[in-house]
């Protein structure tokens, strides 16, 4: 912050545009690049027991966003439930909300902190990982506790939570440099 001035809320602001513009790429990532790297990892080109993104009946797994979706609405009506269609429209919504959030909390303190964007926000997206996948996620009951057997599927979710950081800290730094 050498040559512009502190302020918190453009930070913030900063922050959610990158978190928002992370969060696309983080679905792309996955989609695409995270595929390949999960089926690299796995052990004997097997794959896991329990494929991360469908059911046995063939239908999309329900996500931790869908179930945070659903969370959300029951404690809003007092005991409503959205359907399965609702929750794959609400999911994302759960998701790119989170990552502007996230985003604008590590916007914000990083107008005070250069230490926050250690790693170009690879440091961020690591601490996002650990702190709201292995442990905020299942602690809400919105997927279970990873064990020791989980490590070869948390490849992909770990690297696609490093580019989130990344792309957070780039794109922030451009609109920052704007505001």
């Amino acid at each position: 912050m050498s040559d512009v001035q502190r302020n918190l809320w453009r930070g913030v602001v900063a922050g959610a545009v990158g978190g928002l513009a992370a969060s696309w790429v983080m679905n792309q990532f996955i989609a695409g690049p995270g595929k390949e790297l999960q089926a690299a990892v796995e052990t004997n080109g097997v794959k896991q027991k329990d494929d991360q993104n469908q059911q046995r009946d063939g239908e999309p797994k329900e996500d931790a966003t869908m179930k945070a979706a659903d969370a959300v609405v029951n404690v809003a009506t007092g005991g409503g439930h959205l359907s399965k269609e609702e929750k794959k429209q609400a999911g994302p919504v759960v998701h790119y909300a989170f990552g502007a959030v996230m985003g604008g909390v590590y916007g914000g303190l990083a107008e005070y902190s250069s230490g926050v964007t250690s790693g170009f926000g690879t440091t961020f997206g690591s601490m996002l990982f650990g702190g709201a996948d292995v442990l905020a996620v299942p602690l809400l009951g919105l997927s279970p506790l990873p064990s020791k057997d989980d490590s070869v599927k948390l490849v992909s979710p770990f690297a696609a939570h490093v580019v989130y950081g990344v792309t957070t800290e780039f794109v922030r730094r451009i609109v920052r440099a704007i505001l």
